[in-house]
């Protein structure tokens, strides 16, 4: 995996403004893939960022990019935490609930809706989108907005801006340990 498909897909969790992104590539070969990602977490580690695989087949890796810190502070809240457990979720630990959530994805064969909250999404339009089967919303960004769309969508933009910046830095020589604040 490569530094430039890290800035392309997750610059607003490189630059610490969301909690995480997923990556879904194409890959010759898992021992490639886990290499690649124990060398990229050698350098993002110490900027707060961790990269796992959530899921692989023999073409394709579902790949999440997060901060620990930031992730661990989502799962704090009561409500998340709450409706975690209320849909099965048993882990105490934010490893323990990354654990979880791969095992589903593996199970579902997709993404199961509450990968939202392993993203940074709110709480209530995680909820109001499982109740509503991705229908009703109001706006549709990084994710679908039943609540707060004005807010929502200055978040889509200050994504979208944070990842034309980076991708420029990028190009034009910027390391991916440089732009990871």
């Amino acid at each position: 995996m490569s530094e430039e498909i890290l800035v392309r897909h997750c610059s607003p969790t490189l630059a610490n403004i969301k909690t995480g992104n997923l990556v879904n590539c194409r890959i010759d070969s898992i021992f490639k893939l886990k290499k690649d990602i124990f060398s990229l977490n050698s350098v993002l580690n110490a900027k707060g960022v961790s990269i796992r695989i959530l899921y692989f087949s023999s073409e394709r890796a579902l790949i999440y990019v997060y901060r620990p810190e930031k992730l661990n502070f989502d799962m704090q809240n009561s409500r998340s935490k709450s409706f975690l457990e209320s849909i099965g979720y048993k882990g105490k630990t934010t490893d323990e609930l990354i654990n979880e959530l791969s095992e589903r994805v593996y199970l579902c064969g997709g993404f199961p809706h509450e990968i939202g909250l392993f993203l940074g999404y709110p709480i209530d339009d995680v909820i109001s989108f499982i109740e509503n089967k991705g229908k009703n919303f109001k706006c549709c960004g990084c994710w679908k907005v039943y609540h707060d769309e004005l807010n929502a969508k200055k978040t889509f933009e200050k994504y979208k801006k944070c990842t034309n910046i980076y991708c420029k830095k990028y190009l034009q020589g910027s390391s991916l340990k440089r732009l990871t604040v």
